[in-house]
Order: structure tokens, then sequence, then C-alpha cells
């Protein structure tokens, strides 16, 4: 006899699955038109990190340390970041986010489904997005925190990306109290470096895949989606 789960979880990658562009450089000039205009001079500079990124000189998390100190300085606020973030959350919520993802999360949650976020983006610009959309939790990229409290370039724990997001997703898990056994769970995201969370999942669904996810998709029998663009 089979028994239904006994909890229903909806978990969405964000960049390119929800949005329909990556939201780390807009959120970087975005804040540093607000906080930092001087900093905007310094946008050649993000080529040498870039260079070194393609080459193998540098990981991504590294990378994305580089970007957030050349465009918005070695420490910003919390309030003044707060901000900046809520600004950047209306029109970005407003303007780039694809109409199949607000269908899906409505969808999801007439089911019952919890819906969960997790993405590589940094919490603290992530959350007033998620909010807007109306999820339940956020699994993010953690910023290192200052003896006040000031945000720093440095990453505080693993970049939620690859295979170190569905280390944080079973985490997150884990700590919630649900049991793998009994929970039923569906995961949304457009590209293949989060095949290992693809593989964790009971429903693996593509969302405007990329060439390398689509034929994956396709070798493993997994739901394909298009979402549409705003």
């Amino acid at each position: 006899m089979t028994h239904a789960p006994k909890a229903l979880l909806a978990i969405y990658d964000l960049d390119r699955t929800i949005t329909s562009m990556p939201t780390w450089s807009p959120f970087l000039l975005f804040a540093a038109r607000r906080l930092r205009p001087a900093r905007l001079a310094l946008l050649p500079a993000l080529l040498g990190p870039a260079a070194a990124r393609a080459i193998g000189i540098v990981d991504r998390d590294r990378l994305k340390e580089l970007m957030h100190a050349i465009m918005l300085g070695p420490s910003l606020s919390p309030h003044s970041l707060e901000s900046v973030a809520e600004a950047f959350a209306d029109w970005f919520v407003r303007d780039h986010i694809r109409p199949g993802a607000r269908a899906q999360l409505a969808v999801d949650k007439q089911e019952g489904r919890r819906c969960v976020i997790a993405t590589a983006a940094h919490r603290f610009y992530a959350a007033p997005i998620a909010r807007r959309l109306g999820t339940d939790d956020l699994i993010a990229t953690e910023a290192m925190r200052g003896p006040a409290g000031e945000i720093l370039p440095r990453l505080g724990g693993p970049n939620c990306y690859g295979p170190a997001k569905q280390a944080l997703i079973a985490a997150w898990f884990a700590q919630s109290g649900l049991d793998r056994a009994s929970t039923h769970i569906r995961f949304y995201s457009d590209h293949a470096t989060d095949e290992p969370t693809f593989n964790w999942v009971d429903q693996p669904v593509a969302v405007n895949p990329h060439r390398k996810l689509r034929a994956r998709a396709a070798s493993r029998h997994w739901q394909v989606a298009d979402w549409g663009t705003p």
C-alpha cells in the first residue's frame, strides 16, 4: 500500500530560473550607484578578476568577493545596504520575474507545498526578493560580518552553488525537522550545475534549460518547462 507524503516541498533556484537575468552584477551596479557612486569608475577593474576566473586562477567564490570589494568597498552598514536591497527588489520583482515562475509558485502554494528559494545570491538582497514573491524560506549565500555587524566582501560560509547548494539544502531540511522519506520534493533550476540537487529530489524540473541541462533532462526523463520572459 502506497502512503501519501506527509509534507510537500517546492525548491526554486533564483537566477535565470525565477528571474529572467542574473542578479549579482545588476545588484552591484544598482547598489554602487546609490552608495558608492565614485566606485563606478572602477568598473574596468572587474575585467581582471573576470579574466582570472576564465583561466582558472581564481574560483567562483573568490570572484564574487573581488567584485563585491571593487564595487562596494571594504564594508557597508547593514542599514544602508538594507534600504538599497529593498529598492533593488522592488525593481527586480516588478520587471525581471518570469511569468511562469509566478504561475508555478501559485500552483505549488495551492497544492500546500512549502516554497523555498535556494540560491547562490547573497541573502542580504535575495531575502527582500523572496519576501515579495511570497516564498516561505530562503537558503542563500551568507556574507561575512564585521565586529559591529557591518557587511564585508568575504563570504561567511559556502557559496550556495553546485554541490554546496545541495549540502546546504540538506542541512536546512534536517534543521527544519522534515523527514526525507515522507516528504515529496519538487525542484526547479535552469542549470546543470544543480545536478546534485536534481538527483536528490523526487521531481526535477528543468526550467528554460541551457543546452547541457536540456540534454541531461532528455536522457534522465526529467520534466522541462518554459516559463517565458517578462
